[in-house]
């Protein structure tokens, strides 16, 4: 067979490039939610936060999961809940938000060896190729929990949060002459996009991106771009 194949490889583009654009599509929509209901998405957010403490609680002292991952699973939440202070603004340069972002990559790959290693060695106390390992967690099981107690929050946080570099003018605050207009009112068209969350930012970055790539190869022109 030789179209099969490639009939193969690009379904598989197509299909790829269709979740992309859904996920892009869901980030969009969530952040623009998240911007017009801070305060139900602030408290939703530290609610999840000390659901998923007490969840890792449970499953060390119920399931026995290690100790040391968990301890470290639930400072890693207890960090999270500190960029929660400023809702829905965070410094990039914040220490807390840097903690974050390397806890998250040190969560995932201390619980990644914890499974590899647990079904390691439950393979190998096999007495034959037929047994069924006893205790060794699904496949559906190890990904939940990494989808519910190590991506969950920093997924949230990374498509609810807003950079403070663009935080909204305050009353007590004078606003340049350029944004200003009739009456001193300041532009809320520019007002909005100085408050754009980072998930939203990175979907019109990439947006704006392929834009420009078509318009330099002639595929579109500089004013039709994206």
């Amino acid at each position: 067979m030789w179209i099969l194949p490639l009939v193969g490889y690009l379904g598989s583009v197509v299909g790829f490039c269709f979740m992309t654009l859904a996920i892009a599509s869901g980030l969009y929509y969530l952040s623009e939610l998240v911007e017009e209901h801070t305060v139900i998405a602030k408290r939703f957010l530290s609610k999840l936060i000390y659901s998923i403490m007490v969840l890792q609680l449970f499953l060390c002292i119920v399931d026995r999961f290690p100790f040391l991952p968990t301890a470290l699973g639930i400072f890693s939440h207890f960090i999270y809940l500190g960029n929660m202070r400023r809702f829905p603004f965070v410094k990039l340069t914040d220490p807390l938000f840097l903690a974050s972002c390397v806890l998250v990559l040190v969560n995932h790959y201390v619980w990644f060896k914890h499974f590899s290693h647990h079904q390691e060695r439950a393979y190998q106390n096999m007495a034959s190729y037929y047994d069924t390992p006893d205790n060794v967690p699904s496949f559906t099981e190890i990904a939940s929990y990494f989808g519910l107690c190590v991506w969950l929050v920093p997924f949230s946080l990374f498509v609810s949060l807003s950079a403070s570099d663009n935080i909204l003018p305050t009353m007590g605050s004078e606003a340049s002459s350029s944004s200003a207009g009739v009456g001193g009112m300041v532009d809320t068209g520019a007002a909005k996009r100085r408050g754009q969350g980072m998930a939203k930012a990175l979907v019109d970055n990439i947006r704006g991106a392929i834009g420009e790539g078509s318009a330099l190869f002639g595929w579109k022109k500089p004013e039709d771009r994206l």
